[in-house]
């Protein structure tokens, strides 16, 4: 009986994925890391990825969650010194509107909650390369429309990150700034978000021991992440997130 414990203890904790579901994990918690650190874009990559790694679009932003929240530590400590507090003011009963929306939805069933993620990342999607298309910062920034958006998009799907590059871009902050007050952003809303998700049931033993097991790659990510920036040409590398982005997010229509 004793021998069998190891066995029966592994079997309560550790998720049953195949290797290549652990390598897509792998793969979205070093996205996340470098994300986090300089190079926002991969943020909405990861999204659908961790769908298809989990197989549950309902639970995948649990399982998500815990990733996030680690990478933000170390952009918070990284970015401690620029942050913005006060442009965010305006947005913060909005973005709660939207998290409640958020919650309410994921009571709905799997397939739809596949859905609603696939039509929100798309929609992100068109809303940047909508900016990138315009060439310019000259967005109003409506508070309400961002906040409740972001809102809702971060509780159903960890999506929120182009929506509010958006509005902090029209914030016309400096650089630091800009990624300061996101890490901000996304470190306070991140935390918030877990006794939703608690309440929902989503957290597991298992999903929790899968992100412990993902904690090395998102601190080689966050470390490594603007060194690998650098040696990526811009525009290469932009194409190419938004292409697998948008392939990826077809696949969970399926």
């Amino acid at each position: 009986m004793a021998s069998g414990y190891p066995e029966t203890l592994a079997s309560e904790w550790i998720p049953h994925l195949s290797p290549w579901q652990w390598a897509l994990g792998g793969l979205c918690a070093y996205f996340v890391g470098i994300a986090k650190t300089g190079v926002p874009g991969l943020g909405t990559l990861v999204v659908p990825m961790i769908v298809f790694t989990v197989g549950d679009a309902r639970a995948s932003a649990a399982w998500l969650l815990p990733i996030l929240s680690t990478a933000d530590v170390f952009a918070v400590v990284y970015w401690r010194r620029h942050a913005a507090a006060r442009k965010l003011f305006a947005l913060a009963p909005w973005v709660l509107a939207g998290m409640v929306a958020g919650a309410a939805a994921l009571a709905l069933s799997e397939r739809v909650i596949r859905t609603a993620v696939a039509v929100i990342i798309l929609a992100m999607l068109a809303l940047y390369l909508w900016r990138k298309a315009r060439k310019t910062l000259d967005v109003a920034p409506h508070p309400a429309l961002y906040g409740v958006t972001a809102g809702f998009a971060t509780t159903v799907a960890n999506a929120a990150g182009p929506v509010m590059n958006l509005y902090l871009l029209s914030r016309r902050l400096p650089k630091e700034e800009f990624i300061a007050t996101g890490a901000w952003f996304f470190f306070l809303i991140n935390l918030s978000k877990a006794p939703i998700y608690w309440w929902h049931g989503l957290f597991s033993r298992q999903s929790l021991a899968f992100d412990f097991l993902m904690l090395p790659a998102v601190i080689l990510g966050a470390v490594s992440g603007r060194k690998l920036v650098d040696h990526i040409p811009a525009r290469v590398f932009e194409a190419s997130v938004t292409a697998l982005t948008a392939l990826s997010t077809l696949l969970l229509f399926r």
